[in-house]
């Protein structure tokens, strides 16, 4: 049975929200805004939430899930509009939750204004139909954080609330945090921060500004910031803008997730946080696992560089081999399979699949290549489809990646390909530098230069997570390789 995430009343008097233009809301006013705005759905029902890092989204979503009066399908306020079209007709949503004034032209005539609070306007949509919603469903995710596909992650409440628990223990959050927000929450890893943050009555502190922005760090020093979390990307522009000559007393600890980390960056941050008593705190995660599975303690941060540590309070990790065996023996490598109640219940590519329950029943195969040390740390070496056969060779393009970044530090780079045809993406100009980059891969590798290519682009396509977008380099394949794609 349905239970409310988070007990908003405990911490009434505590500031919850804090967003750039000064504005606040305390746990009770929150508690309060959501309770009205819940109130304003006729029965349960999906709702497609159009996110935004304000006080507004924060609300719908707060409203949505602790209500349970609606699930939520959490998307980027900025995803293109044929794709939300698409979505649209689809799923049929019975409301939608956006920013004011968002798509004003698409929906004249088509809703119905239930309800307006900080900028952000719940509509009633024209469809009549009506889906049966599994009990225990609570919000849909996409598992890339903004692509319009269909296919989303359904989440249940236990879900929510046991990844979110173990995030607290394993992370120390108390009331005194104030986790600052450079991650969407649209996306699993931004979500998660809400979660597992409001479980102790801590502050969010609301902003869309980026790294590179100044109003970012003024915010940031403003509201004396104790924590942010970012993906490997974050990061690499965290490297170039001379993070570590900052001067940032609140700063308490600084998480990463969404995907690998070069073992050099992760010894370059670690050792900064030991240096400046703070923690650098490596995770791992997805978002068919709800968002952890992993953590890296962080007084084992430097020790430990290039691991994704050990699992989560409360979850379990094992290795298996291409028959499905388990491997027991450190350093060897299979697929990582992980268990526990965070553990998400199936996809869903339709409104009818919004019935069906727990299809997993708490164990996932990651779909990673993993190995462990004699001390039972983790270490990712490679995605299970992200590997090419080039002439017999089996080949890792995510450690063609880190070799390359390992090297040349001033550089983005995507490997990707498919069988004997290796391509390499990078956004250094300079052709003499390419073939620099292709000379060090083919010494490092034993590859015959002839197997890749070494592509200039202006950027490495990403998703608003920072995920690199491999789909989009493959218009750069020749002719040949792409009729054998």
């Amino acid at each position: 049975m349905y239970n409310k995430l988070w007990n908003l009343r405990k911490f009434s008097n505590n500031v919850a929200l804090i967003d750039e233009s000064g504005n606040q809301l305390t746990y009770d006013q929150l508690n309060t805004e959501a309770t009205i705005l819940a109130d304003k759905i006729e029965s349960r029902s999906l709702v497609f939430s159009l996110c935004t890092n304000s006080i507004g989204s924060v609300l719908g979503y707060t409203a949505f899930v602790n209500s349970g009066k609606a699930v939520p399908v959490q998307l980027s306020s900025n995803l293109d509009l044929s794709l939300l079209l698409n979505l649209l007709q689809t799923y049929e949503p019975k409301y939608l939750w956006i920013p004011r004034g968002l798509h004003n032209d698409l929906f004249e005539g088509n809703v119905d204004v239930i309800h307006e609070a900080h900028d952000y306007t719940l509509l009633k949509t024209r469809f009549d139909k009506e889906y049966s919603l599994f009990d225990e469903l609570a919000l849909l995710i996409t598992t890339s954080g903004s692509t319009g596909s269909p296919k989303f992650v359904r989440q249940s409440y236990e879900n929510l609330l046991s990844n979110a628990e173990s995030i607290a223990k394993y992370l120390k959050l108390d009331s005194t945090e104030r986790p600052i927000t450079t991650l969407p929450m649209n996306y699993v890893y931004g979500l998660s921060i809400i979660n597992s943050h409001f479980l102790v009555g801590a502050t969010l502190l609301l902003t869309d500004k980026g790294l590179m922005q100044k109003e970012f760090w003024d915010f940031f020093k403003t509201t004396q910031a104790t924590s942010f979390g970012g993906v490997p990307y974050t990061y690499e522009m965290l490297n170039k803008l001379r993070f570590y000559r900052m001067k940032l007393p609140s700063l308490r600890t600084m998480t990463q997730a969404g995907g690998k980390i070069t073992p050099e960056l992760h010894e370059k941050f670690a050792k900064y946080a030991a240096e400046n008593d703070k923690q650098f705190v490596v995770m791992y995660g997805a978002a068919e696992a709800t968002s952890r599975m992993g953590y890296l303690p962080p007084e084992r941060a430097v020790e430990k560089k290039g691991s994704m540590g050990i699992p989560i309070p409360g979850g379990k990790y094992s290795l298996i081999d291409e028959n499905g065996n388990s491997i027991n023996t450190p350093f060897t490598t299979g697929e990582l399979v992980y268990e526990g109640k965070n553990v998400t219940l199936g996809y869903a590519e339709c409104g009818e699949d919004l019935v069906l329950g727990d299809e997993r029943h708490g164990v996932l195969a990651t779909g990673d290549m993993a190995q462990f040390d004699n001390d039972g740390f983790y270490y990712v070496v490679g995605r299970k489809k992200r590997f090419l056969k080039i002439y017999g060779n089996r080949v890792n393009l995510d450690e063609i990646d880190r070799l390359i970044k390992g090297n040349f530090s001033i550089i983005d780079v995507a490997s990707s390909g498919v069988d004997d045809h290796l391509y390499i993406f990078l956004t250094e100009p300079d052709a003499s530098f390419a073939e620099d980059v292709k000379g060090f891969v083919s010494r490092k590798t034993k590859l015959n230069p002839a197997a890749f290519n070494v592509i200039i682009v202006p950027e490495i396509p990403k998703n608003d997570s920072g995920k690199t977008l491999y789909k989009e380099l493959t218009k750069y394949y020749d002719n040949r390789t792409n009729s054998e794609a």
